[in-house]
Formats: structure tokens, sequence, C-alpha cells
């Protein structure tokens, strides 16, 4: 069996030290679309060094993603093939606002495994901490199809019962055809978000958007639109990835307004809502 779950669950945990910069936030921030208007006070605090502030999604990427998801399938028990993997969810918990530089130890391990019948899923959990403790957690939900039915555990449902009532606010953001080009540029290099050719192996006729690019997208909307542009607020952030979005399309954000909390929606406008983040709550003060 290539996934042997008790041997993956029991792996020694790996470490490794991250850092970022003002510039690896900028960047980030510029991948997402920020800065436009240029001049827009609002975006000043995304782009411009004497102003700037940390969207918490950038977690994601920071000190390129390290030890990242690549390496947690290489860890003892887990054998897969990379074409039968599928980031299906993400997860944020911050434990304090992110600085603009840092320096910090990220530690990565399998912290479950579990049976979906046709699929396994491993939940890839990332801790990062720096001298003043702990800074955020990230789970990452990867689907392996094909690897399942071995009789463990089944885990949670992801799926959440849809907000009721019309969206507090609805907004739409626009994927410039150069939005996957230059997400990239902050670590994930993997081509199906660049080259043609490898996006039609993978069954795509052309290259699609990161998840984790309209992740940030959907976060910096949320913070901008109902969290008076407070970054600091965001407690934790949580989706399901249900669909992909190809660079050049719009998506629609509808946001439900709860106590403490944010529901979220995002599709894709052109291909007649087809629903891009599902069951998306970002948790706030």
């Amino acid at each position: 069996m290539p996934i042997d779950a008790a041997k993956a669950l029991a792996a020694e945990p790996r470490s490794g030290e991250i850092s970022w910069d003002r510039r690896d936030v900028q960047l980030y921030h510029l991948g997402l679309g920020a800065g436009v208007p240029a001049t827009d006070p609002d975006e000043l605090r995304y782009t411009l060094e004497s102003r700037l502030h940390v969207l918490p999604s950038f977690a994601t990427v920071a000190g390129n993603g390290s030890p990242g998801v690549i390496s947690g399938l290489s860890m003892p028990g887990v054998e897969v093939d990379l074409a039968r993997v599928l980031h299906g969810g993400q997860s944020l918990t911050l434990h304090r606002p992110i600085p603009v530089e840092g320096s910090a130890t990220a530690t990565g391990r399998i912290a479950a495994v579990y049976d979906k019948g046709k699929a396994a899923v491993l939940v890839m959990r990332t801790e990062v901490a720096d001298a003043d403790g702990p800074l955020w957690t990230n789970d990452a939900q990867i689907f392996v199809r094909g690897e399942g039915g071995w009789g463990g555990d089944r885990g949670p449902s992801a799926r959440l019962e849809p907000p009721a009532g019309e969206p507090t606010r609805t907004v739409e953001r626009p994927v410039r055809e150069d939005q996957a080009l230059l997400y990239r540029l902050s670590g994930d290099w993997n081509p199906l978000h660049a080259d043609p050719e490898f996006a039609k192996l993978a069954g795509f006729d052309r290259p699609i958007l990161h998840g984790l690019c309209t992740y940030g997208m959907t976060l910096k909307a949320v913070v901008d639109t109902l969290l008076g542009g407070d970054v600091t607020r965001v407690r934790a952030y949580s989706t399901r990835f249900a669909g992909v979005v190809y660079p050049g399309e719009t998506l629609r954000i509808r946001m439900w307004r709860q106590e403490g909390a944010v529901r979220v929606a995002v599709s894709a406008v052109e291909r007649g809502d087809a629903p891009v983040l599902a069951d998306t709550v970002v948790e706030h003060s």
C-alpha cells in the first residue's frame, strides 16, 4: 500500500528556517492583483513599504512555503504519484499578526490520514514560530486519488451548510491574463500555471490559476470590504477548493456577515458562476 497511515503519522516532523522581507510581501500582494488603482490609499497598504501591512494568507508562501506540500509527500509512509494529487483545501490559524520582515522556524508533519474509499486525504500541518513564539499554523488538505480503501478513519466532512439569505456584500474581482505568471514568482513554480503544453497533459485546455492565489484574492476582498481594511482582525481562514480559475476570468465573491465570522462563496462569472471556493470561512475579531 503506497500510504502507510501509521508510519506517516509516526514520522518525525521536519523543520527548516524561513525568512521574508518587505519585497516578498509586496510581490505576493501584487500577485493577488493589489495596487489597482495604484495611488489608492487603501491599495498603498499592500504596495508601499512605508505603509505596508501583511495579508495573513501570505503565510502560505512565506519562505517559499517551506517545508511545503511536496516535501510532505516524501515523508515516511507516503509514496504517491504526483499526477494523482489534488489540493483539496487549506486552513490557516493566526496566532498574531505577521511582521513585514522576519525569520522563523517552520515545522511540518502529517497531522492526519483519512480513508475516503476511492481516495486518501493527507492533512499536512506546518507550524511556524519565531523568537517571540508561535506565528501561524497552516493545514493543507491533500487528496490522493486511488489510494483509499484500507478501512481507515474517514475523517470529518469538509462540507458546511450553505449560509442562509442574501449575501451581505457581493464583489467582483478580475483575474489578469498574467496573474499566474506573477503569482508563481512567490515560489510555486508548477508549470501547470504557465506552460500550455503541460496544462494540456494535465487535462486543461490552458494554464490555470493557482488555487492559493484565488485563496489570497478572496481574503483581500473580505478584509477590504467587511473588515475595514484591517488585516490584524483575521484570526483564521479556511476553504475547500471546488473548481479551477483561468487567467482572464472574473471572480464573483459573495460574503455573508455572521457573528465573529464571514462566510464566503466564490465562483467564476464567465462560466455560469461555476464554483471555485466553497465552505469558506474567515474568522475575525
